[in-house]
């Protein structure tokens, strides 16, 4: 019995040392970092489901689904992301809404008023006359513009607008606060939203782009080089050439995630 009882006494002073080991262990090791990233309001829109000739495609669908994943694989909270798309019903996600102006300018607004640090939105679509197709409607530069502003105001945002002649949006959205990137020109073209197209040019792009870049200076940087290959690789005649803006206020100083 008095083995038993020495037995006990030993295994239990075990166990209190190896319990204790372990709370310190888990008292020095260090807290997983936080992405800056995590309070950040997203949307990404795709604003159209045809090609031009009016025939299915999945091009625009395909990117909002897969820069939203690649968002948050950056570090963005899921739960921050609202996606858009012109045929929600065709996913089997809830979260999923149709694309719509007052929608989306409401949405971004909500997401606004919780994840506070910044904005980010991101359009992939066909231009109509005037401005970017959401459905058979323009979305103009200054409706934009407005869009933003009261969503977003002064904190940090970026702005990435995947269309041909999207760089006609540039001087209406302009500010010291945000970086601008478009997929072209204003007066040119961009490519890869055919009826057999699995992505536009320009998000293939920075969907290849985006896991090896470090932020989004490098990564429209990485993008703009990776167009200009494809373009050439695939005999486009007359170059995209995709625009960025960035403003004093965020150059060189919005957060890295790599």
């Amino acid at each position: 019995m008095q083995f038993g009882v020495r037995s006990g006494v030993r295994y239990g002073a075990a166990i209190t040392l190896w319990l204790a080991a372990g709370l310190w262990l888990a008292a020095a090791a260090p807290a997983p970092a936080v992405s800056p990233y995590a309070n950040w309001a997203a949307i990404v829109v795709a604003g159209d489901w045809r090609s031009l000739s009016g025939a299915p495609s999945p091009a625009f669908d395909n990117a909002r689904r897969d820069v939203a994943a690649e968002l948050v694989n950056i570090g963005f909270n899921r739960s921050n992301i609202q996606q858009f798309s012109m045929q929600p019903g065709r996913e089997k996600d809830g979260r999923l809404l149709k694309s719509n102006v007052q929608t989306i300018s409401d949405s971004l607004q909500e997401l606004a008023g919780r994840a506070t640090a910044g904005c980010l939105l991101y359009f992939t679509s066909h231009w109509r006359p005037g401005g970017l197709a959401i459905g058979n409607v323009a979305l103009v530069p200054d409706a934009m513009a407005q869009l933003v502003d009261d969503a977003c105001q002064n904190r940090p945002t970026v702005i990435v607008v995947s269309a041909c002649y999207s760089g006609f949006l540039i001087p209406k959205l302009e500010a010291p606060n945000r970086l601008i990137m478009t997929a072209a020109r204003k007066d040119r073209t961009s490519f890869g939203c055919g009826q057999g197209s699995q992505y536009p040019y320009f998000d293939e792009c920075i969907l290849a782009k985006m896991p090896v870049s470090s932020g989004f200076e490098d990564l429209a940087d990485k993008v703009r080089a990776c167009v200009a290959r494809l373009e050439q690789k695939r005999a486009v005649e007359t170059p995209s050439e995709p625009q960025l803006f960035v403003g004093s206020q965020v150059a060189g100083k919005l957060p890295e995630w790599r």
